[in-house]
């Protein structure tokens, strides 16, 4: 099976170096990821300029792309030319903090998931919620990963897979949780954005965004069931189109628009 591992956290992340670890185990693994930081930049590419890229070997533990671009430009970028041969299934992750609710639109990490999955890729993305206190720690998510991607990518060999675009999320990781497996549909309520001020140095006032989620939802939904302390599977799809509606708008009486 071969693997393209990719993330939004950047090549130097923890989360990606451990995620490598475990799926170098079942699988040929090849690493294309943005040189910094991309989190929170959505579905982003780049079009103005070119991409630079640089091979880049990281803690002696794997040599990948590093692609000064975001995470689904990295995507692109390997399938269209970095690939010596095209993979089997694409995994972004492990992510630096939770990708649930109306913030799996915001996610880099969800994004370059999706990306395969337009590319015609099953794909996976793969995110932790945050430690209560200090950094968050990848290893034992990311050995749970593995057989969660092993599942996945062997239905994917086998054609028998379910979905071409899966979210997972898991909790914290401590010695009581995960407590299980659940699959969940995908919150949809906003989140209680807060917006704190402060003087920049130059005296213009700067504002930097903060707040987290007041309504944690039924037990069925994505962002309810990770705060519970399961792992959270959720299929997504790359059709935005509210079908519901469609025959409905037809129907109205619209104006006229013919010229």
């Amino acid at each position: 099976m071969r693997i393209l591992l990719t993330n939004d956290d950047g090549i130097f992340a923890p989360g990606i170096v451990s995620l490598y670890k475990e799926l170098i185990k079942f699988s040929e693994v090849s690493v294309v990821a943005p040189d910094s930081v991309q989190s929170a930049c959505g579905h982003g590419i780049t079009i103005r300029e070119p991409l630079t890229v640089q091979r880049t070997t990281i803690e002696d533990v794997f040599t990948g792309w590093a692609v000064r671009g975001k995470p689904a430009d990295c995507v692109k970028l390997a399938l269209a030319r970095l690939l010596d041969n095209p993979p089997d299934l694409i995994v972004s992750g492990i992510n630096d903090g939770a990708n649930v609710g109306i913030n799996v639109l915001y996610s880099g990490t969800v994004a370059a998931a999706a990306e395969g999955a337009i590319q015609g890729f099953p794909s996976i993305a793969i995110s932790q919620l945050w430690a209560d206190h200090g950094d968050t720690e990848f290893a034992e998510a990311a050995r749970l990963s593995r057989s969660i991607v092993e599942r996945f990518g062997n239905a994917v060999m086998a054609g028998d897979q379910p979905c071409n675009l899966l979210n997972v999320n898991f909790p914290n990781v401590t010695e009581e949780r995960p407590m299980g497996l659940r699959f969940a549909s995908q919150a949809t309520h906003r989140a209680d954005d807060e917006y704190k001020r402060a003087t920049g140095k130059d005296g213009r006032p700067e504002f930097s965004l903060h707040g987290w989620f007041k309504d944690h939802g039924p037990p069925e939904h994505d962002l309810r069931a990770l705060l519970d302390g399961y792992v959270v599977l959720t299929p997504l799809q790359i059709d935005m189109t509210d079908h519901a509606q469609l025959k409905t708008l037809a129907n109205w009486d619209w104006p006229d628009v013919t010229r």
